[in-house]
């Protein structure tokens, strides 16, 4: 049996990989986050609590594992690209730095770096394959930036230290488990803004920019199930994947879908557009070929289906609508 460390595994989307690893007896899961552990977790898991910039920390958290899904990062929607540009550049490579280093000493069987669709901010092809990061042009914003430095550091360590890496880029996240922030729309990521907006009776619908703009909305439980599946296979190791879903809406297309899954009168739907900001995405539609390919793996939660049980989950959450 191996264990693995999952670092942020309290988040949204590390959740989901921890409750896809606990279904498999192959692995055995140790978590790391500063934030405390909700219950089930530390019920299924060995709990490390701290912060992995510290290098003493992260020896602690890694012991004896061996691998790594290292996912702790500061995150979040358009807004807090914008508000905490030096935050996330500082915080987001000290960590990432900090576990490749704890990674190489401990010659970790395979050190998976979850990256993000962000470093493809300034895409010319799609669907965009991986191949492309060669030809993108680097990522203007802080957060970009800070995950395509995390995938170099990720191959420097390879390419020096023979570290076994996987690469992997969800793209659009969204399921139960985020939560809006109620007075900052665009801190959190847009679909549990929208289905906020949407359940506190907002009208019309405020989106940011033209609502012309396109996302690829994947389901939690699919990247979670795309990242262990690419830990696991051989087929992965040193190579970098798209974890998404392959269909392409514009903004005001989901706006739609999260209307009408909130049980909103679909005549009554309109949209109010708030100013954008100055690094917001105009297209994002990644390739998902390589995956399909190498892994065998694709996307299975259909997008209305998960939408409505984002809704769902969200509807169990007071303070998220403002009750």
């Amino acid at each position: 049996m191996s264990r693995v460390l999952v670092t942020g595994g309290a988040g949204t989307i590390g959740s989901a990989v921890v409750r896809r690893l606990l279904r498999d007896p192959a692995w055995e899961v140790r978590v790391s986050d500063h934030r405390e552990a909700p219950a089930w977790m530390r019920e299924g898991c060995e709990i490390h609590q701290g912060d992995l910039r510290i290098a003493e920390e992260g020896r602690d958290a890694a012991a004896g594992c061996t691998h790594v899904i290292h996912l702790a990062a500061i995150v979040g929607g358009i807004a807090n690209f914008h508000k905490l540009p030096f935050t996330l550049t500082e915080v987001n490579n000290a960590l990432t730095g900090a576990i490749v280093r704890t990674a190489v000493d401990q010659a970790m069987e395979r050190f998976v770096y979850v990256s993000s669709s962000m470093v493809f901010e300034r895409a010319t092809e799609f669907p965009t394959p991986e191949s492309h990061l060669l030809d993108c042009a680097s990522p203007r914003s802080a957060y970009g930036f800070s995950k395509l430095s995390g995938e170099v550091y990720t191959r420097a360590a390879h390419d020096q230290h023979g570290l076994r890496y996987t690469i992997c880029r969800p793209f659009n996240a969204y399921g139960p488990g985020e939560l809006p922030e109620p007075d900052e729309p665009g801190i959190a990521h847009a679909v549990p803004d929208l289905i906020a907006k949407v359940l506190c009776g907002q009208h019309p619908l405020e989106i940011f920019g033209s609502g012309t703009q396109t996302r690829t909305l994947t389901h939690v439980d699919d990247i979670a199930d795309g990242v262990v599946t690419a830990m696991a296979s051989p087929a992965g190791e040193n190579e970098d994947f798209n974890i998404s879903a392959s269909e392409e809406l514009t903004v005001a297309e989901i706006a739609r879908i999260i209307w009408d899954a909130c049980g909103r009168d679909p005549a009554g739907f309109a949209l109010t557009h708030l100013p954008s900001f100055a690094v917001d995405v105009q297209r994002r539609w990644p390739s998902v070929e390589k995956a399909r390919h190498m892994l065998g793996w694709e996307a299975q939660v259909d997008l209305r289906d998960g939408i409505a049980r984002t809704v769902d989950w969200l509807r169990e959450q007071p303070l998220a609508v403002g009750a």
